[in-house]
């Protein structure tokens, strides 16, 4: 725990008589809780906390806070992979756990208007109870929250179906540097009256401002879903099988995960392995299973894969509680791994280039660090895949973060050449900003620098992430 620069008296009273004395915190407590991500990279150290309950009231946080001259980070379910929301250089928490309402639900729009601290799954069950269904979903979506999601433009699991989180905001309420507000899209479908801020705010990881409401279009619920796992001999042989199956399901996710990977979920989630063959590689595609003719259409996908050498081995699901069982193979990945404390890089390239890609980089860490043990997965359909280097036992923290520096150094050269980002889904933060111009131009990087000085001035919104000024 760091050192928590400490407010004046008199700024801790004022900023509680905007949001009240409970609702201020300036104890280590609350910094431990509130001025971290799930990275522990850095260490937190936030001048206080705060947990306003309206828009009013963080429009007058922002105002105080421009006047008192303290940097601000917004806060949301606190779940991010790039120290994006960590609080390590005194700036002052602003926590929208409390945003947290439900309302406006139009069933002839499809439309519902959040707080930026709903819980994601809880959007999805207010969904399903009105018929519907919002997809965008990942690991941690009972604890991350929308206003989290937006900021990041969170992806997941269901992207070869659904999209990223951008493709479901069709509004967006943000505090600017300044306090003000703005209301961009409004709900609208159609609108070309002028450039859409609405997407400059999406994936702008709090560095323009603060998310306090956003309004998500619902899809129609995706009905039966089966799942089916197969085992494959190389990378090349999973992008066949994608190409066989596309063509023939309706697929909601096609996700993979190395040997190594499903080895140690098996040993450490006492769960079951899809069948005996082992493999290097396995695919996890999920696919709706209106009636018979979806399973013998996924048979015939199984049969000719197998046929053609691209797949060992395979199961397909027979029922709800199987299908969430294969599901936990992919799923409970990172949860296993933590304790061996990965490094993680979350990279992207063109789904065709994704085998050479993957095959450069296994052989770039194998080269140079034979004794880490590399555990891939991701979302391999649409190009998102997921380095992590595990920690060996007696390698000292320090030592294997600077070695793995090395690592990401060379890994995002590969990237650069494949034309791909350095960040697929978990933002830049603070992890990734030394490597933005991987994938972007100093150009497109200086151009980023311009928008933020019009949104927040005086450079107080989430300053240090994403880029320095």
């Amino acid at each position: 725990m760091g050192d928590v620069t400490a407010l004046a008296e008199e700024q801790l009273s004022a900023l509680a008589a905007i949001v009240g004395a409970d609702r201020v915190l300036d104890g280590p407590a609350g910094a431990e809780q509130y001025g971290r991500d799930w990275t522990r990279a850095h260490v937190p150290a936030p001048c206080a906390v705060v947990l306003p309950g309206s828009i009013a009231e963080v429009q007058s946080v922002v105002r105080y806070a421009r006047r008192a001259g303290l940097a601000i980070v917004p806060s949301g379910g606190r779940t991010g992979l790039s120290a994006g929301a960590v609080a390590a250089r005194g700036e002052l928490v602003l926590v929208l756990d409390r945003l947290n309402g439900i309302d406006d639900f139009s069933p002839v729009d499809r439309t519902v208007r959040c707080g930026a601290g709903v819980v994601t799954a809880e959007l999805q069950a207010y969904a399903e109870a009105k018929g519907l269904f919002y997809p965008v979903d990942f690991a941690s979506a009972g604890s991350s929250q929308v206003g989290g999601n937006v900021a990041t433009n969170a992806g997941g699991i269901k992207v070869i179906r659904h999209g990223m989180t951008r493709d479901w905001v069709v509004g967006v309420k943000l505090v600017t540097g300044t306090g003000e507000l703005l209301d961009l899209n409004r709900g609208l479908i159609k609108n070309n009256a002028g450039y859409d801020l609405r997407h400059l705010v999406i994936g702008s990881e709090g560095t323009l401002g603060v998310i306090v409401e956003v309004t998500v279009s619902l899809a129609d619920p995706p009905g039966d879903l089966a799942v089916m796992v197969l085992g494959v001999p190389d990378l090349g042989a999973i992008m066949d099988v994608l190409h066989c199956a596309r063509g023939r399901l309706e697929l909601h996710a096609f996700e993979f995960f190395s040997e190594e990977a499903l080895a140690r979920v098996v040993e450490h989630q006492e769960l079951q392995r899809p069948f005996d063959t082992a493999a290097p590689f396995y695919a996890l595609l999920e696919f709706a299973q209106p009636d018979e003719a979806a399973l013998e259409a996924a048979m015939a996908v199984f049969e000719e894969t197998v046929e053609q050498g691209w797949v060992l081995d395979g199961c397909v699901s027979q029922s709800v509680a199987q299908a969430q069982s294969l599901w936990r193979l992919r799923e409970d990945i990172s949860e296993t791994i933590s304790r061996w404390t990965p490094y993680k890089n979350d990279i992207s390239t063109r789904v065709s280039d994704v085998p050479g890609f993957l095959a450069e980089v296994d052989a770039v860490v194998s080269e140079h660090y034979p004794d880490f043990q590399i555990i891939w997965f991701g979302h391999i359909g649409d190009g998102n895949v997921h380095l992590n280097v595990l920690k060996p036992d007696e390698l000292p923290m320090d030592e294997f973060q600077a070695r793995c520096g090395e690592v990401s150094r060379w890994v995002f050269e590969i990237v650069q050449r494949h034309g791909g980002s350095v960040s697929a889904e978990h933002g830049v933060g603070l992890l990734k900003k030394e490597y933005l111009s991987y994938s972007r131009s100093e150009t497109e990087i200086e151009l980023m620098r311009g928008i933020k000085r019009v949104f927040d001035p005086d450079g107080i919104m989430n300053p240090g992430k994403i880029f320095d000024l």
